[in-house]
């Protein structure tokens, strides 16, 4: 069986096309085609979304509803809770998760604030832990959601910590939304933002997510120091400010930081 091979500086070389399974990518895609703005579709809205045929887009339907993974209304095609199950098998067998999330509770519980984890995954972050302290701030604040990186602070702190060629690529490739009127949506200001983070070791945004909702990140390290995910505490805007969160809740996240960087 072919095994893709390493470059001459060490990095997994692609694989040839022999060896992909199209059929799997395709059926990934269709999967990927629902989302929270469109999240029941027709057969040519689900060709259209992943450049399929009509007829191949029919098929992948009828064999994810075949599995249990969609179901079938009418002409709309939709989701099952059985999809779920992919992201658990994540959740449950990473080991970064695991690790995080005792120490994301024993941080929220301690500064009776949320708290929560994430990573990059192209664009956009993916929250892997999270703990609410029993305050309710944020819906996004859940594993498995997916959030534009540019306006949070965990998405901020990873891209801080991209080799410069990809932080540039990003910026290059970015369309940012006007998500509320805090969002920062020029790219230059939005630039300058990335290096603060980088130069003081932590991100603030406030806001630009979500109305009233604020929130502070710093990076999580592997023990050879590489950033391997972000954490932020996240609080109501109109119980803490900015300055509030440096004074009361950087301490605890660096010692947290600190923690983490020990065990991963």
């Amino acid at each position: 069986m072919n095994q893709p091979q390493d470059d001459a500086d060490g990095e997994i070389a692609a694989p040839h096309k022999r060896d992909l399974i199209a059929g799997l990518e395709k059926g990934l895609q269709v999967i990927e085609a629902f989302d929270q703005e469109r999240s029941r579709l027709t057969i040519a809205e689900v060709a259209q979304r992943t450049g399929l045929t009509r007829a191949a887009a029919r098929r992948y339907l009828i064999t994810l509803a075949h599995l249990g993974y969609v179901r079938h209304e009418q002409k709309l095609f939709s989701l099952t809770p059985m999809i779920l199950r992919l992201g658990q098998s994540y959740l449950h067998s990473a080991r970064l998760p695991r690790i995080v999330q005792p120490l994301l509770y024993r941080l929220a519980y301690s500064l009776e604030e949320a708290a929560s984890a994430g990573v990059l995954d192209h664009d956009q972050l993916v929250c892997v832990a999270a703990v609410s302290a029993g305050r309710l701030v944020s819906t996004t604040l859940q594993p498995g959601t997916r959030v534009p990186a540019f306006c949070t602070a965990n998405g901020r702190v990873l891209l801080a910590h991209l080799p410069q060629a990809q932080m540039e690529h990003f910026l290059e490739r970015l369309q940012p939304e006007q998500i509320t009127a805090h969002t920062i949506v020029n790219k230059e200001r939005l630039a300058l933002e990335i290096a603060r983070t980088r130069e003081q070791g932590y991100a603030l945004v406030d806001q630009e997510l979500e109305l009233g909702l604020r929130t502070m990140a710093v990076p999580i390290r592997n023990f050879r120091g590489e950033v391997v995910a972000a954490m932020n505490i996240s609080v109501h805007a109109a119980r803490m400010k900015l300055e509030e969160m440096v004074e009361r809740c950087l301490p605890a996240m660096l010692k947290i930081q600190v923690e983490l960087g020990a065990l991963l």
